[in-house]
């Protein structure tokens, strides 16, 4: 019997299998219902550059030097952003940075704190 599984909701993994009454992501580790695969379940996940999970509120590092678009400042690597905002768009953390105020920020260029 060749049954078709649905791909990991979390992040789209195509390698999904059956544990008992459970579908299972080898590839972030997500388990979820075969009744739960039936619906449509939407989860917005931004990851950093080594795959941490980012939430509202954490604070992060820039991992390298980052231009700022319209002047010829640059945000240094190493620097510190408290209190990010995930938004889901090209560039995912919305935040304010001292000396610069509001930005946004592609989640690649950044580690978890």
């Amino acid at each position: 019997m060749n049954k078709e599984l649905a791909p990991c909701p979390i992040c789209q993994s195509p390698y999904t299998y059956e544990l008992e009454n459970l579908l299972v992501c080898p590839e972030c580790g997500h388990e979820w219902s075969s009744v739960d695969d039936q619906q449509s379940v939407d989860i917005f996940i931004v990851k950093d550059s080594n795959g941490n999970t980012l939430a509202n509120g954490d604070t992060v590092v820039t991992i390298k030097n980052l231009p700022v678009k319209g002047t010829s400042q640059t945000v240094k690597a190493g620097t510190k952003v408290k209190n990010i905002r995930l938004v889901d768009s090209d560039h995912n953390i919305d935040c304010k940075i001292d000396g610069f105020g509001a930005m946004a920020l592609k989640s690649e260029f950044v580690k978890k704190a």
